[in-house]
Formats: structure tokens, C-alpha cells, sequence
């Protein structure tokens, strides 16, 4: 049998609303509790301000905000995942952590039409897992298009 193991991915799944969204774990530097943010002046609306991680300086953004989702008070499940794109680092805020899963090639379907407030360049595809539909997330267009100053 020839088995291929670059098919197989792992990806942290976390939700915002009710909704399961995927990242890739190879871009996860790290989870942490909410911290303080300090506010940045004329940042985009969904760019939090910036964290210090152990003497670095890293923006903070709220998927719920950029997704335009109401927003939520942050509970103590609050999480903000530290993703790595390239050089940069970024922290995103999800209402809860859930899982580590791998999705090998054909448990990810891509998307054509997805009707919703998520914009089709922000997904990469759909997993599928037991019952659960996981919404895979494009995190390079997403942080691109946080940081754009006339997003709002």
C-alpha cells in the first residue's frame, strides 16, 4: 500500500457565534487567555489593539467584529490565538477554543457559493467531521484585509 501522509492535515478548530471554524496549526504559535489590549488610534474597527507576548508586540483583532457577528462580552473561554503569516505575528480573539483535528484531502471540500455574512475569500474550504461542518479559514486574506485602512 502506498500511504502519502502529506495529505493529512491538522487544523485548530475553534467557534465565534454558534459557528466551528478551522486555521491551520501549522500557522498556530500559541493559545492564550485574554490579555490586555491596548487600543491603537485609528486602527480598523475590528483591530483590538496590541498584546505584549513575553516583550513582543503583537495587533490583536476580533474575527466576531471583522466577520460582523454581534458582538459578545469575553467569557473565560475566551481565547486569543497567536497565528504566525510569513514574518508578522497576529492574535486573533475566538469565543472558545474546541480541538485539534486532521482533515486528510478528502474530508475538505473547496467552496463555490457559500451564501452568508463570511466572505468566500475568507474560506479555503469545508471539513467535514462526524456530524460537525467546519468552516477552514484563509488566514492570510483575512489579516490582510483587517489590517487595510479603508476597511471601514
Amino acid at each position: 500500500m502506498d500511504y502519502t501522509f502529506q495529505s493529512i492535515r491538522q487544523f485548530i478548530v475553534f467557534k465565534l457565534d454558534e459557528q466551528l471554524y478551522g486555521i491551520d496549526i501549522q500557522n498556530v504559535q500559541i493559545i492564550e487567555r485574554i490579555k490586555t489590549i491596548m487600543r491603537v488610534p485609528k486602527a480598523p474597527m475590528c483591530v483590538k489593539g496590541v498584546m505584549n507576548l513575553r516583550g513582543e508586540i503583537i495587533p490583536v483583532i476580533s474575527l466576531r467584529e471583522q466577520f460582523e457577528l454581534l458582538t459578545s462580552e469575553y467569557t473565560d473561554k475566551t481565547r486569543i490565538i497567536i497565528v504566525k503569516l510569513d514574518e508578522a505575528m497576529v492574535g486573533i480573539i475566538v469565543d472558545e477554543v474546541k480541538e485539534v483535528i486532521e482533515l486528510d484531502e478528502e474530508q475538505i471540500e473547496a467552496v463555490q457559493n457559500i451564501q452568508g455574512k463570511i466572505k468566500t475569500n475568507h474560506i479555503m474550504g469545508v471539513g467535514k467531521v462526524d456530524a460537525n461542518i467546519i468552516t477552514l479559514l484563509n488566514l492570510t486574506n483575512i489579516i490582510e484585509e483587517a489590517f487595510e485602512t479603508n476597511s471601514r
